[in-house]
């Protein structure tokens, strides 16, 4: 049985309990998804600051956790901490963004970006430059900056969604959208037989990917041990070294 984690990087259980039915939805046979919530921090991530802030708690869930699973999803569109989690944990970490962006320029020559709120734009948009993939991008449609994600997805917020999905394909020209955004897991298959080019599910695609890279070799990365000041024991317990330096 392969163990997928599968984190929230806010501290809202509502998003936590969405973004683990999706992933349980999208997890191949044989994979076992255990779901987390950062221990402290934002209830939900929008702006850079909160980007920014989001990187210890969603390093130290990870590491409290470490030895109880093969692979890891950082489930925070963004990918808050992703870097820093290659580097310093022994299995497989993946991004909703990573995952997404590359699982849209395989669907499509041309992909779109959907999401509620303008704010996270320059998050995503430092993804995708991060990945080489700026110029596969068609394009954004987003609502106003200081939108927030629904509590509840009910008919009026799916056609809401619905309609910046439409005006990516019509407007843009986009051949694959996502829905970006942790908030947002689940809604791809609802929406999908609306919608006549493939919609992106970025804790799907992570899912699925996390699970074919967990039997992967992993890159040796010994590193000599560094002592943190004012970091809690599961953060630094990742700074206790391994192997020779």
């Amino acid at each position: 049985m392969t163990r997928l984690l599968v984190l929230n990087g806010n501290t809202t259980e509502a998003v936590t309990e969405r973004i683990a039915a999706a992933a349980r939805a999208a997890a191949p046979a044989g994979v076992a998804i255990e779901a987390a919530t950062a221990p402290y921090g934002l209830p939900l991530i929008v702006t850079r600051a909160d980007w920014l802030l989001a990187g210890p708690p969603i390093l130290a869930a990870l590491a409290a956790h470490r030895g109880a699973y093969d692979a890891a999803v950082i489930a925070v569109f963004g990918d808050p901490a992703l870097e820093a989690a290659k580097l310093l944990l022994d299995v497989p970490v993946i991004g909703l963004s990573e995952a997404a962006f590359h699982a849209a320029a395989m669907l499509g020559r041309r992909f779109g970006i959907v999401s509620f709120s303008a704010a996270l734009r320059p998050m995503f948009e430092d993804c995708l430059d991060h990945h080489g993939l700026r110029g596969r991008c068609a394009g954004f449609r987003m609502g106003p900056p200081d939108a927030a994600y629904p509590a509840v997805f009910g008919a009026a917020e799916q056609a809401a969604l619905l309609a910046l999905v439409r005006d990516s394909i019509a407007q843009d020209g986009a051949e694959a959208v996502i829905l970006a955004g942790g908030p947002l897991a689940g809604l791809a298959p609802l929406l999908q037989p609306a919608v006549p080019v493939p919609l992106i599910d970025g804790t799907a695609a992570a899912v699925r990917l996390a699970a074919a890279l967990a039997g992967l070799p992993r890159p040796a990365r010994p590193r000599a041990a560094r002592p943190l000041s004012g970091y809690g024991p599961e953060i630094a317990a990742l700074y206790a070294g391994s192997g020779p330096s």
